[in-house]
């Protein structure tokens, strides 16, 4: 199936590891050229050289944190330079917390805070001007399935993923007079680095190791009785990309395996 992507230039945070990465290869793999940021220079910039080799698209890796603002301009400058602009923004950098809320302080809240929501915030206004020269395009938040159903050890993530949710119908209904359609994905078990640092974490100093950790998440929790690996969650952000889902528009999709429990 021709998904119509070709020539398309995509915009992806977190791009170098887990499903940001997964995305961007399924994007290339459609003849989408390519702008992958993250904090890690050296490894994103690898990312880019390796998928332009092998897709034979465009692709540069950037340098950025997006939970900074002046990171974001200094992105942002980069995209017009190189691109002149994008048709896809996928806002996909996150990672999880393990805290309590009594004990967390400000400035933990605020940081999840600008890299979680923020970042979607500064990157749309900023991306979705030139998006509109361009004819439209299409933002896609990665949020969760934990912005609906809240594991209990990350009351933070919970709260900021929430958060994006309601953001992105906001500005779907913004942005769909333009042509942009903006649409949330919420992933459920996903097997990341940033789940096995998860289960590293909460199982120190116990009986159980990380591996045995993950597999009881999976069995306890998505009917499915496994995670998705990132693939199968890319393939569906590029479907919502192209304009074989140009009906979809400010809605919340769940990637989940079952997990979600409906009466939630």
């Amino acid at each position: 199936m021709d998904l119509g992507l070709k020539g398309k230039v995509a915009v992806i945070t977190g791009g170098s590891v887990g499903i940001g990465l997964a995305v961007a290869e399924a994007l290339a793999g459609e003849g989408v050229d390519l702008v992958l940021c993250a904090r890690q220079e050296a490894r994103v910039v690898e990312k880019a050289n390796d998928i332009a080799a092998r897709y034979g698209v465009r692709a540069v890796g950037i340098q950025a944190d997006v939970s900074r603002a002046d990171d974001i301009a200094r992105l942002v400058g980069d995209i017009e330079r190189t691109f002149g602009g994008a048709d896809i923004l996928i806002n996909n950098a996150g990672t999880g917390s393990e805290e309590k809320i009594l004990d967390a302080p400000d400035e933990k809240w605020q940081y999840y805070w600008d890299l979680h929501v923020m970042a979607a915030v500064r990157l749309s206004r900023s991306l979705a001007p030139l998006m509109r020269s361009r004819g439209g395009g299409v933002i896609l938040n990665n949020a969760s399935i934990c912005a609906t159903q809240p594991l209990g050890y990350e009351p933070i993530y919970n709260t900021t993923k929430a958060a994006l949710v309601m953001f992105s119908k906001c500005l779907a209904n913004e942005l769909i007079p333009f042509n942009i359609r903006v649409n949330t994905v919420n992933p459920g078990l996903v097997l990341t680095p940033d789940w096995r640092k998860t289960a590293e974490l909460l199982t120190k100093d116990t009986d159980m190791t990380p591996d045995a950790y993950l597999e009881k998440i999976a069995v306890d929790n998505a009917p499915i009785g496994r995670f998705a690996t990132p693939e199968e969650v890319a393939d569906f952000f590029v479907f919502l990309c192209s304009p074989r889902a140009s009906y979809s528009v400010g809605s919340t999709y769940y990637v989940d395996g079952g997990w979600l429990n409906v009466t939630t």
